[in-house]
């Protein structure tokens, strides 16, 4: 953690410098954040303890940081360029297993806790103006140089990128950085995104995008090996594709957006069918493939998807969100985390009511599903790379999260975190509850 924070220290003295240097360059767009999250849970009676359970006893302290630079470079007119050096460490409770929807959206995966430095985003992004549009002003902002951009366009950003920077997002339901902590609610639990272990991936994204609504749609890589930082570039039998459909509207001028995600991903990933077989014959290779520590020969793993996001603002001060999710969980979970269905639904509310008008409470519940197959890899004793306790009682993992936001300066928040969780991995055996205790900083400019 003492290099961590020398690199933290680091990262704020390079943009204070560059903010010295660029002065009221309206080109170049420069900002910076760090957030540090440490979380403890109750302990649970078990009868028995597997390879990916969550700790029976109490757990206490577990922490993690992010620092991240967020550099952009208008390029000519409606180009410009991204660049975010980031610096990631630390663990999530019991090393980030055991639960299907994580307890710590910002250990995105399980990894090495030492701190280390590493490029989050390099993208170019193009826009292009559709025939007879609009323009509007927008502001300096991450990922954003100050501009004026036309209303209706065809945008196309190419490089290294988080897809979830450009699908399935949510008003008050996408970022744990400042929202919700846990892993179903930051994004749709049952979209098996294509990334690499801290949440980034390679490709492109096109976008159509009218004033009330859009369409886009992306081909990215996919990791060769699940849940690891290797990604794959043999396009003929890996990639993934996804598709959004986004509509907007004013309800007595309070905004509502919804979005519908269609995926499909190929990969290397085996199927859960083949899983139950390998535990009977004992086939140590496929069994290490499912826990992403061995590479699979074969390619032909698929996975179809559908995702359904919706957020409406009620008043100036409430907004209500919900999200579904499917997938056809035949093969393996590669690089998100272990859910097949989703439905989650919260409420974010401002404290205005109460004089404190710059801070955001919400609370929001999580109910997360896998497949039959999937169930009876697991009951049979296989592992993913997040779950599997040796065992299975079948029951849906159900999630409540609130949290309590604090805005202490203009760049300083304080966030409190509480999380109710019933059947972890899908395990009535192990049904708890358990109840998780966090705390957040988090500090931006």
């Amino acid at each position: 953690m003492k290099k961590c924070l020398f690199l933290i220290i680091l990262f704020t003295s390079l943009i204070n410098a560059t903010h010295a240097q660029i002065g009221g360059d309206s080109t170049f767009s420069n900002h910076f954040q760090v957030t540090v999250i440490s979380q403890s849970h109750s302990g649970f009676n078990v009868p028995y303890v597997g390879r990916n359970s969550l700790t029976d006893s109490t757990e206490v302290g577990a922490s993690s940081v992010t620092s991240t630079l967020f550099f952009g470079k208008k390029l000519w007119k409606n180009a410009a360029f991204y660049f975010n050096p980031e610096v990631a460490g630390g663990a999530g409770l019991s090393y980030s297993v055991g639960v299907a929807g994580a307890l710590n959206g910002e250990t995105y995966r399980i990894g090495n806790p030492q701190p280390k430095t590493s490029i989050a985003r390099a993208y170019f992004q193009q826009n292009i103006p559709l025939r007879n549009t609009a323009y509007e002003d927008v502001e300096d902002d991450v990922n954003q140089v100050k501009d004026s951009r036309p209303t209706s366009r065809i945008t196309i950003s190419a490089g290294k990128f988080a897809i979830s920077d450009f699908f399935d997002k949510n008003n008050y339901s996408h970022d744990p950085r400042n929202q919700f902590f846990n892993w179903s609610l930051m994004s749709n639990g049952a979209w098996d995104y294509p990334a690499n272990t801290k949440g980034y991936t390679f490709g492109v994204v096109v976008e159509l995008i009218k004033p009330t609504w859009a369409i886009r749609f992306s081909t990215v890589a996919v990791p060769k090996m699940a849940n690891q930082s290797g990604m794959e570039y043999n396009i003929s039998h890996v990639h993934s594709e996804s598709f959004e459909i986004e509509k907007s509207w004013a309800i007595n001028k309070h905004a509502g957006t919804a979005r519908f995600l269609v995926t499909n991903t190929c990969s290397r990933a085996p199927s859960y069918l083949d899983g139950i077989k390998a535990v009977a014959n004992n086939d140590t290779h496929l069994l290490n493939v499912f826990t992403g520590t061995e590479e699979n020969n074969s390619f032909g793993g698929t996975k179809f998807g559908l995702g359904l996001s919706f957020n409406q603002e009620l008043t100036n001060e409430i907004g209500v969100f919900a999200r579904a999710g499917w997938n056809d969980g035949k093969h393996a979970s590669w690089a998100f985390t272990e859910i097949d269905q989703t439905i989650s639904g919260g409420l974010s509310v401002k404290g205005t009511k109460w004089h404190r008008a710059a801070d955001v409470c919400g609370i929001a519940g999580v109910i997360n599903g896998i497949s039959k197959d999937h169930r009876d890899f697991l009951a049979a004793g296989g592992n993913g790379f997040i779950i599997g306790d040796g065992a299975l009682n079948y029951g849906m993992e159900k999630i409540v999260e609130t949290y309590y936001d604090i805005k202490l300066t203009t760049t300083l928040k304080l966030t409190f975190d509480y999380q109710f969780v019933s059947n972890p991995a899908y395990n009535k055996d192990r049904k708890g509850p358990i109840h998780v205790f966090g705390i957040r900083g988090h500090v931006e400019f």
